[in-house]
């Protein structure tokens, strides 16, 4: 169930060095990405690959059911994903609107990507990424949800992905603290009831004390395999603290939307 249009060979961004220098000096790599490419080895793994240092709590031949490089990007699909997120004059990120009802969504020809957290969110807001596709953050679920996220988060996604698939990919956003809870499972069976393709986030991994993303890791993975249908195999760990694991799923979101063919 690999992405779309993808290469892969994470590895060789490790054991090749001059694959990391020519990329680093390159025109076409941003600034930013470009420091981060110039990192020591075992810091930029880290970063990158959030999941690699699961691998290493684990038996020498792996865990065939976690599933943990599925989606395994070249090391040019990071640079180039990297510059779909980088604003310029060229590739303006913007704020487009806001919605409180179904009636208020704007009607947006670009692919769209989907985020749902717990309790925060009040309204839909949509954000465009250049000319390449749509984040929509939308109402958050749970105890804290407001009283028409029913109503109208499963109005907007029913009728999105079924005008000409325009939602590419719903992501769940799941607290690494405290792991998958019973206000999870609302979205989780929503995506499934629906037939939406979805990923889980892994948020906050940098609040997570030593040994504890590996237990979620675990435990998540063996709640998807045995509880869903529709999740794409891999969890996504990351931390917006240390940006720990957001190049890699920047990485994901250009490839389901299109963006690395």
């Amino acid at each position: 169930m690999a992405a779309p249009g993808l290469r892969l060979g994470a590895l060789r961004l490790f054991e090749m060095p001059a694959v990391l220098e020519r990329l680093s000096r390159s025109n076409s790599t941003s600034q930013a990405f470009a420091e981060v490419l110039r990192l020591p080895k075992q810091q930029l793994r880290k970063l990158l690959y959030p999941l690699q240092e699961v691998e290493r709590f684990l038996a020498p031949h792996g865990r065939q059911d976690l599933h943990l490089r599925t989606f395994d990007p070249s090391p040019e699909d990071l640079a180039r994903a990297d510059n779909v997120f980088t604003a310029t004059e060229r590739n303006r990120i913007d704020y487009v609107s806001s919605a409180v009802c179904i009636d208020h969504a704007p009607d947006l020809p670009r692919p769209e990507v989907v985020s749902k957290k717990p309790g925060h969110t009040k309204k839909m807001n949509f954000f465009k990424v250049g000319k390449h596709f749509t984040v929509v953050d939308m109402k958050g679920y749970g105890y804290r949800a407001p009283e028409d996220f029913v109503d109208m988060v499963e109005t907007y996604l029913k009728e999105r992905r079924g005008r000409a698939r325009n939602v590419k990919r719903t992501f769940l956003l799941v607290d690494s603290v405290v792991g998958i809870q019973k206000t999870d499972n609302i979205a989780i069976e929503m995506c499934e009831e629906f037939a939406l393709p979805y990923v889980i986030v892994l948020t906050k991994i940098d609040r997570s004390s030593k040994g504890h993303p590996l237990k979620q890791v675990l435990l998540i993975q063996k709640f998807v395999n045995t509880k869903t249908q529709g999740y794409f195999p891999q969890l996504f760990p990351v931390s917006a603290v240390t940006f720990s694991g957001i190049h890699l799923l920047r990485c994901f979101i250009a490839s389901v939307t299109g963006n690395l063919d």
